[in-house]
């Protein structure tokens, strides 16, 4: 049978010290260390002939100027780096576009995740073929728009959307590694094999290319189902994109 659509678990966020405050704390740390090592001048100038004072001011100088410097790097490092995890955790968005806030990117700990950022979990393990590149794929899939209330688009196998047609639609085909499907999709049908069942979560970079449905596919059947995910894909406001996809292989055909 379907598996039951239950959203998945999201995973708590462990909160870690901000790389400027870790900076501040470095330099902090320099200075005081810089400050001791000058506070001694007065015992070393006492015991240290004239001739070599000069030479011991000009070396401390070079410390300083020295810890400076590092302490400069170290914070442009971190500071770097703390711009790319702000882009990476937040959620695409137009109206957002170059902010260093928004919607954290949605995380769940039942799900495996590969390097991409491909979210995925087997609801049915399959126990026929698993294709390879250019075989063909024969599919049948539903989707939600899970970042904006969880809309359905498409549902597997039963009447679609508003049209309640009653009619079974065709199963989805498509040639894997040929590059007319989303990037989540042939990720995902890898490792798959025929009769299993793979949930996957697909941030935008992932998903339908320049948010346009008509590029690639899978396309919703149906127009009730073609709204609901143009709505969310061509929406230019604060509305998260990402998508959930279930997917079914229900054969592998190899090319003749």
């Amino acid at each position: 049978g379907e598996p039951a659509m239950t959203l998945p678990r999201r995973r708590r966020r462990a909160t870690a010290l901000h790389p400027l405050s870790a900076a501040i704390v470095c330099a902090l740390l320099v200075f005081l260390a810089l400050n001791n090592f000058i506070g001694s001048t007065p015992t070393l100038a006492s015991l240290t002939p004239k001739s070599k004072l000069v030479s011991i001011a000009a070396n401390r100088r070079g410390l300083l100027i020295g810890g400076l410097s590092t302490f400069v790097a170290s914070a442009q490092t971190l500071l770097s780096k703390a711009d790319e995890g702000a882009t990476s955790q937040f959620e695409s968005m137009e109206a957002l576009k170059g902010k260093d806030y928004g919607k954290s990117r949605m995380k769940f700990s039942d799900f495996v995740q590969s390097p991409t950022g491909l979210q995925y979990k087997d609801m049915r393990m399959g126990s026929g073929k698993s294709p390879s590149k250019g075989d063909e794929c024969i599919i049948d899939w539903s989707g939600y728009t899970i970042g904006y209330y969880g809309r359905p688009f498409e549902a597997r196998d039963k009447a679609k959307g508003g049209d309640f047609t009653g009619n079974e639609k065709e199963l989805f085909r498509f040639q894997l590694g040929e590059n007319t499907v989303i990037p989540a999709f042939e990720e995902a049908l890898q490792g798959m094999k025929e009769g299993g069942i793979r949930r996957i979560i697909v941030p935008v970079e992932l998903g339908y290319p320049d948010n346009d449905m008509k590029k690639k596919g899978p396309k919703p059947t149906t127009f009730s189902g073609k709204r609901a995910l143009g709505f969310v894909l061509e929406n230019q406001g604060m509305i998260d994109k990402t998508l959930l996809f279930d997917i079914e292989l229900i054969k592998v055909k190899n090319p003749k």
